[in-house]
């Protein structure tokens, strides 16, 4: 049997790569078979910011945590009772873990599935409080449901030519998409995106997929602002202590925009050089910018525990939010984690059929699986890139 490594997280600030067990088709929360589950090698599976919430210490991550959400691979094994997924197909694994068979993902929210998690609705892999589920930054991971839970990619060669693009499939590029579409953006928008990470970058990317006029991404860091400008984008460098309203107005020509998405989360920061955490800023700066009646989206990530938090209230989540001021403007928010399954067969399509070119987006980098520990702590410096881990070689 081949054996399976895997990044771990051990404490703040540092991980490694560790041998673990080889997955089996067994649901190992529930102790029993899964004849429904897969096994797949991996082919690429990217660190993602929510990933390095927990590498900072700001979630409740236990030591020895596995890491890893967004995975790509071929099909090794499937059990008995999976009758369309078939061994070597090449298929992107949504991060939300998803029966198929309760009232939320029957009714497309498989983000908040009942039957994946026993301490709350939703799941992933890798992730604390998020159903035990072993994560993917490994060589082989087991996927459960798989029938339900798996895209499979029509065309093996073409998917390997492009799979920069498509390993973006498991998360980031959806749960862009998710942030600008439930935003409202539309042909014709004028768009706001707090942040330039990666999630920020394909959310900004998507708004433009979706027909925006102009994308204006706000974020701290030179280098990511100059990544968001390479494929066409207006930036706002918030080290700049003037308003955003009026730094918007030199741009659109009017303090406010048609849709507004906060694409970084709870470890926000004030405005200019050397500002301090300050968890609510963005979402206060997202309704005071966008027009009335409007829509924001948040895929930025707010979690329920923070022992990092810079008071008591923000170590539980509780941030002091403009709620009366969201209420006075009559703005629709969506929050929480992104229903992949909803978006991602289209989104696959415009990556084949060159409708979009989402890793020059967001700069993938490749990188090997011993270089993980590594590319955590670029990322952390603020590299604008994606690393996308290759842990078998199998990238060209």
């Amino acid at each position: 049997m081949a054996s399976n490594r895997c990044v771990v997280y051990l404490e703040p600030g540092k991980v490694e790569v560790e041998t673990i067990e080889y997955p089996r088709l067994e649901l190992a929360v529930q102790h029993r078979k899964c004849d429904h589950g897969v096994i797949v090698r991996t082919i690429a599976t990217n660190i993602c910011g929510s990933d390095q919430h927990m590498v900072r210490g700001r979630t409740t991550a236990p030591k020895g945590q596995t890491l890893g959400h967004e995975i790509t691979g071929e099909v090794i094994e499937a059990g008995r009772d999976v009758e369309f997924i078939k061994v070597g197909d090449i298929v992107s694994v949504p991060f939300n873990i998803a029966c198929g068979r309760c009232q939320m993902c029957k009714s497309g929210n498989t983000g908040v599935c009942l039957n994946v998690n026993p301490a709350r609705p939703g799941a992933a892999y890798g992730y604390v409080d998020m159903g035990g589920w072993v994560g993917g930054q490994a060589n082989y991971v087991m996927v459960p449901y798989a029938d339900w839970n798996l895209l499979k990619f029509p065309d093996k060669d073409q998917a390997m030519e492009k799979i920069r693009d498509l390993t973006m499939l498991s998360d980031i590029f959806p749960t862009g998409y998710h942030g600008a579409f439930t935003a409202g953006v539309r042909t014709g928008s004028t768009v706001y995106v707090a942040g330039a990470g990666p999630v920020g970058l394909a959310c900004a990317a998507s708004s433009q997929l979706l027909g925006a006029a102009v994308v204006i991404v706000g974020d701290m860091n030179p280098e990511r602002l100059a990544q968001a400008r390479s494929f066409g984008c207006e930036t706002i460098d918030l080290r700049n202590k003037a308003d955003l309203p009026d730094m918007l107005t030199q741009i659109v020509g009017e303090p406010v925009v048609d849709a507004a998405i906060d694409c970084v989360g709870f470890e926000a920061r004030g405005h200019g050089q050397g500002a301090s955490e300050a968890p609510a800023t963005v979402l206060n700066d997202v309704m005071s910018i966008t027009r009335v009646a409007g829509r924001v989206g948040i895929p930025g990530l707010y979690v329920t525990g923070d022992p990092g938090g810079i008071d008591e209230n923000a170590k539980t989540g509780q941030l002091s939010v403009k709620m009366g001021l969201g209420w006075a403007k009559s703005l629709t928010f969506t929050t929480g984690q992104t229903p992949v399954m909803r978006y991602h067969r289209q989104l696959m399509m415009a990556i084949l059929h060159d409708k979009i070119q989402i890793a020059k987006a967001v700069n993938a980098t490749i990188i090997s699986l011993d270089d993980a520990p590594k590319g955590y702590v670029d990322f952390d410096k603020g590299a604008a890139k994606k690393f996308v881990i290759n842990p078998n070689g199998l990238i060209k």
